[in-house]
């Protein structure tokens, strides 16, 4: 029997390291090659690391959460003949991580978030665990003094033999500060549980971070009717339902976003703060930012300029459900120039986005609902949304980001101008 060190690869993104996300196996278990071992995540994306042996795993290169060197030690496996690394004693092998309970059952269910860690509670306040359907033990005159005291016995602990409830019990659980609640007393929940950022939620954060204390943002919010661009929008769904991509409104403001910054190219840019140089791109690529479950991600519309509204609503959809499955393309995550942000049917009246940098714009797309609008004899319903756009204050002017966010408006409400040349 040999030792088989499997060492973190090169993702070939140019990094000196990444971060453990999961553990896919744990000390013990038999691999397979091409088993899945571990995941990691770069600046971009979550990479799965697979065995290259058959073997059993001795020992985990680290912790979830920790940044692993490219070439460092990942896992250690123990396999049939020499291995790549000496089996004798004045080798030594790595000793084994001990796994948390709560990491071990994030890595067998991925799904569940880990389990509250309370930090601080009394037996008294804390419910018992009890199968479904289990009715709590008590005697006749205990589950009588519940009734009267509106007390729920299935949240009361037993200190008796299998949970068994008593008197004292039921006095300790009244005097424990429990709220009323109706007719039933139930218990404070003193618990307190403890989520690791790690992952794409670390990537968020620090990118967020970034963003907030390096952009000095101004945000200016508009009203836009968009009614005739609703029916618009309807007629041409309904003339090529089955056959095309079905339009939504963020191709149309993708359209109004190209034509705008065709004016002002400024808008269309990257600011790299260290060389103190902005870069002004002839392509517009349009980040949308999605939802996933495993967090906030921006997929990027490359070239908007040169797509139809079928050919950019298509990519839109393709993007989005590739970056919900985990499927997309690093380089389909990157090279945004400017970005869209919008909260779909959950928006609210009015949002301050966060720009995506180094970009030095995003547009945020607020809920659309019917409004009593004035039109000089009197109010007529409209369909009206608000826009929000965030811009780099040492890169856009005010004045400028106003003539942006009203060309946006102007092109939203005559949507005929979007398909003019010229």
């Amino acid at each position: 029997m040999g030792v088989f060190a499997i060492r973190l690869p090169d993702v070939g993104e140019g990094i000196a390291e990444a971060e453990l996300v999961e553990w896919h196996v744990k000390v013990g278990d038999v691999v397979r090659e091409d088993d899945v071992l571990a995941a990691v995540m770069t600046d971009k994306a979550a990479v799965e690391v697979p065995s290259s042996v058959d073997g059993k795993v001795l020992a985990l290169g680290g912790e979830i959460g920790d940044m692993i060197a490219i070439g460092a030690v990942l896992i250690r496996i123990e396999v049939d003949g020499e291995g790549n690394e000496s089996g004798d004693t004045d080798t030594p092998v790595a000793a084994p991580v001990e796994v948390k309970p709560e990491v071990v059952e994030a890595v067998a269910k991925p799904e569940p978030k880990p389990a509250a860690k309370p930090v601080a509670s009394s037996a008294a306040a804390a419910p018992v665990k009890r199968a479904a359907g289990t009715k709590p033990l008590a005697s006749p005159s205990v589950r009588a003094r519940a009734r009267e005291e509106g007390v729920d016995l299935r949240q009361v602990p037993g200190s008796g033999a299998a949970g068994r409830i008593s008197h004292a019990d039921l006095d300790n659980w009244i005097a424990s500060g429990g709220i009323q609640q109706g007719a039933v007393v139930r218990g404070q929940n003193a618990g307190v549980e403890e989520v690791r950022v790690i992952g794409m939620r670390r990537k968020i954060a620090e990118k967020m971070a970034i963003s907030k204390r390096q952009i000095p943002h101004i945000t200016i919010v508009e009203e836009v009717e968009l009614s005739a661009l609703e029916d618009l929008r309807a007629a041409l769904n309904a003339k090529h339902k089955g056959e095309r991509a079905k339009l939504t409104l963020l191709p149309f403001l993708m359209r109004a976003i190209v034509e705008a910054v065709r004016e002002q190219p400024e808008l269309n840019a990257r600011y790299d703060d260290e060389a103190g140089v902005i870069h002004r791109h002839g392509g517009v690529h349009v980040g949308i930012a999605t939802q996933t479950p495993n967090g906030l991600n921006v997929p990027v519309v490359k070239h908007a300029e040169a797509g139809s509204l079928w050919d950019n609503a298509a990519t839109v959809s393709r993007l989005a459900q590739e970056a919900r499955d985990g499927t997309i393309k690093r380089d389909e995550l990157s090279g945004g120039t400017i970005t869209i942000t919008s909260l779909g049917p959950l928006g609210a009246i009015a949002t301050t986005p966060i720009i995506n940098h180094p970009e030095v714009a995003i547009v945020g797309v607020n809920k659309m609902q019917i409004r009593p609008v004035w039109d000089g004899q009197q109010f007529q319903p409209r369909k009206m949304m608000n826009i929000s756009c965030s811009f780099d204050h040492r890169v856009i002017d005010g004045w400028d980001a106003a003539v942006f966010v009203q060309k946006i408006k102007t092109l939203l409400e005559t949507p005929a101008m979007l398909f003019v040349e010229g």
